[in-house]
């Protein structure tokens, strides 16, 4: 910059640097003042003040660089070349009148960055160009630094002007904008002709058809004279447009500000003015809203369903009150003549208060007056909409409450003290609920619990057990009149019933039986459920021990490329051989497993397993096991992974890990954690029973799964069910759309097979492309390394 500064101080002249800019400023002043005109303007209006601008401010970078060329004296005889000298200006025009043009057309920062940058190049443009123009008796050199620092200042300075310009207009944008602009050409030309350094050579020759410089100065005056009446022009219509768009305005904030709805203009999304019951409305000045977004103003806009007499639709909003509260309104937008161009007019409707109305309306229909909680008619919604979306591994206990002698209450000590009972009964009860749970009263003395998403029954025991006990401190401090006692019933869902009434009935059965045996207890639906508890702690017990008597063993199922046929792997498929029992379906014991916690150390086994078996083929096979949840939110599962791995010798690419959306939603975060972890490892993960539990498409995304696994429900008969082919196909189509190839399970049929291998699918793994059997049983050609012997028989 030392050298700029030179250039600046020894080498100009220091009084037309002056003049120089100030008709850089008055050239920066025209073009801010007549762009705001070209904003405002449409039609043909609009490529007249597009010419004008053009015009104007073409000549007033033209005039100041050439008015700084003045002030430049290299010592030597020079003078400028004729054509150049005028093709300098016609680039002028053209690039920057384009970037003014640019900027002008929308309201947006990115139209107002590119015009801005596109007038900054124009900048630059004339400046390079004018410089060819200028002759010497010398050899001009460059300074390619310099050259790109004053390209780089002029066009990021350029797009600065004009975004500050054009985003909020107003006296002091326009200002700022003014003497950014003037900087912008100013910073251009001098760090350029800083780069600039001039070798005297006599051998080089002056044009005789070059225009000296005193003629130049001629013309660069009649340009600065053009300037300064174009801006003088400019001055006159802002002034004269200001005067009628303040009466313009006035006229219209009068007629406005009677009005008692709120009222705002816009220019696109920009507001340009608002009325008084808009200002009180969202606690902001008039000042303070002109110039915003409207966006800042709403969010959440929504279509009510209903529209105007003049069939206008009429919009939800949520307004953003300066103090940060947010009101509820309603919207209604029509296109008037503002200013002598369209404009947004918008009504806003405070509805605050009729939505408290209508909430006020929704809760006495939906709760009981005297205690506050949910109604029959709530409770039945309730009810159903958690038996709609109740997890396949989860059930719904529904605990019935019926008073112990409460009719005694109210016959000895009046209604009053009745009802006093009743909001007590809420109050206790409602105070041991875990979230989600939900007490209703159905009538009289009738209350009762929905407590969804219960995984095992003897947490509705703790429940019930809970609320008496609260009961029970609650009289501890009662007077005779108020002791509160209770008897409940539980049922099910799904294990005793499959819908709601006979849910319910069931549940009331249940509490008969409570009073019957004593009251102020609980009682489930079946007593046999007390024996189904105690069996599965048994099976528990013996889970803990099968590992170490041997009980458990695996069983292979190839997985196949339905294009040519060719074994890719298999699927360890875990078997319990009870001494006692026999053969114990996996569905019966993986449960249990799971809940007791046993899955653990077993699914380790099934690893290490599988693992090590695996290690001995000396084909690139790969071996896919089943992880439990429990499994995968187990604080070292990963670490457990790496050192099977390393123990077996298995190269960790062939291990494949399978998994179920049920698995990963139990802990989204946690799951990731622990799958990042084992990609990292080069472990494959698999998504398993896709289609059967949540199905989420963001979960494909989020999660970095190696293979999608079509569950058999949606492959079984897929060639004759229509429904069942159109899932199979949308899920191949994800595949290939993601890049993940798909497995289809249970592929049991030559027609099934042949539907998946039209459809392109990769993978098959079902009864007709080989059972589950011990490995011993495949053949050498899928295993090298095991004896071949006779097809495998179904395990």
């Amino acid at each position: 910059m030392l050298t700029v500064y030179n250039c600046i101080v020894n080498e100009h002249n220091p009084s037309l640097v002056l003049l120089a800019g100030i008709v850089g400023a008055l050239a920066s002043f025209a073009a801010i003042s007549l762009l705001q005109h070209l904003r405002r303007a449409h039609g043909r209006m609009r490529y007249l003040w597009a010419t004008v601008s053009a015009v104007s401010f073409g000549f007033g970078v033209w005039a100041t660089h050439f008015v700084a060329m003045l002030a430049f004296a290299p010592g030597i005889p020079n003078a400028y070349d004729l054509p150049l000298t005028l093709t300098s200006l016609v680039v002028a025009v053209l690039i920057t009148g384009t970037g003014i043009a640019i900027a002008a057309a929308r309201q947006t920062l990115d139209h107002h960055l590119v015009g801005g940058a596109i007038l900054g190049a124009g900048i630059a443009a004339m400046h390079f160009t004018g410089m060819l123009a200028f002759q010497v008796e010398g050899r001009i050199a460059w300074d390619q630094r310099l050259v790109a620092a004053s390209l780089f200042a002029g066009v990021l300075l350029g797009a600065i002007a004009i975004r500050v310009a054009l985003r909020r207009p107003s006296g002091v944008t326009n200002v700022i904008g003014t003497l950014t602009l003037t900087l912008a050409i100013c910073c251009m030309h001098f760090i350029a002709m800083g780069a600039v350094s001039i070798h005297p050579d006599a051998s080089v020759m002056i044009s005789p058809s070059s225009v000296p410089a005193e003629w130049l100065a001629a013309g660069v005056s009649l340009a600065a004279f053009a300037i300064l009446t174009l801006t003088g022009l400019a001055l006159w219509v802002d002034i004269r447009d200001g005067l009628r768009a303040k009466l313009e305005e006035r006229r219209m904030h009068g007629l406005a500000n009677a009005a008692v709805e709120g009222l705002i203009v816009c220019d696109d999304t920009i507001v340009i003015t608002a009325n008084k019951s808009l200002c009180a409305l969202s606690g902001r000045s008039l000042d303070e809203l002109a110039g915003m977004e409207f966006t800042e103003l709403f969010s959440t806009i929504t279509t009510s369903g209903t529209t105007t007499g003049s069939a206008e639709p009429i919009w939800e909003a949520t307004l953003l009150h300066s103090d940060g509260g947010r009101h509820p309104v309603e919207i209604i937008s029509r296109v008037i003549d503002y200013g002598g161009r369209p404009h947004t007019i918008i009504a806003v409707r405070d509805i605050s208060e009729r939505k408290k109305a209508e909430a006020d309306i929704r809760r006495l229909a939906l709760h009981d007056t005297l205690t506050g909680l949910p109604n029959r008619r709530n409770f039945s919604a309730r009810l159903e909409q958690e038996m709609a979306a109740l997890p396949d591994d989860r059930s719904i206990a529904l605990l019935c409450l019926d008073l112990d002698r409460f009719k005694e209450v109210n016959d000895l000590f009046g209604h009053a003290a009745g009802d006093a009972m009743l909001q007590k009964v809420a109050e206790s009860a409602g105070r041991v609920l875990a979230e989600g749970q939900m007490l209703a009263r159905l009538g009289g003395d009738e209350f009762a619990v929905i407590a969804p998403g219960l995984s095992d029954p003897r947490q509705a025991a703790i429940l019930a057990e809970n609320i008496l006990e609260a009961f029970r401190h609650e009289n501890e401090r009662a007077t005779s009149d108020g002791l509160m006692s209770t008897s409940i019933g539980i049922a099910l869902y799904p294990a005793d019933a499959k819908d709601q009434e006979t849910l319910i009935t069931h549940a009331d059965t249940a509490l008969y039986r409570a009073k019957s045996e004593g009251r102020d207890t609980f009682r489930f639906y079946e007593h046999a459920m007390g024996q189904e508890a105690r069996s599965r702690r048994i099976m528990e017990h013996e889970l803990r021990h099968a590992v170490s008597r041997k009980e458990f063993h695996l069983v292979y199922q190839p997985q196949k490329k339905l294009d040519t046929g060719e074994i890719i792997g298999y699927e360890a498929l875990l078997r319990w051989q009870h001494p006692e029992r026999g053969s114990v379906s996996p569905s019966v014991f993986v449960p249990v497993a799971e809940e007791s916690g046993a899955i653990v150390p077993i699914g380790e086994w099934v690893l290490q397993t599988a693992c090590k078996t695996a290690a001995g083929w000396s084909s690139n096979l790969t071996i896919a096991v089943n992880v439990s949840g429990v499994q995968l939110h187990s604080a070292n599962f990963p670490q457990t992974v790496h050192r099977i791995l390393l123990e077996s010798g298995l190269s960790p690419h062939r291990l494949e890990i399978e998994i179920t959306e049920t698995a990963l939603v139990r802990d989204m975060h946690r799951a990731l954690a622990s799958l990042r972890q084992l990609k990292a490892l080069g472990v494959r993960v698999a998504m398993d029973d896709f289609g059967t539990g949540y199905s989420s498409l963001s979960n494909l995304r989020a999660f970095p799964f190696d293979k999608i696994k079509i569950d058999g429900s949606f492959i079984r008969q897929v060639d004759t069910n229509e429904q069942a082919a159109t899932i199979v196909r949308a899920v191949l189509g994800i595949g290939r759309g993601l890049g993940l190839p798909v497995l289809a399970e249970g592929v049991e049929t030559s027609g099934e097979l042949s539907f998946l291998s039209r459809e392109l699918c990769q993978i098959g793994q079902g009864y007709y492309l080989g059972r589950p059997a011990p490995i011993e049983d495949f053949s050498e050609e899928s295993s090298p390394d095991v004896p071949q012997q006779p097809a495998a028989s179904a395990a």
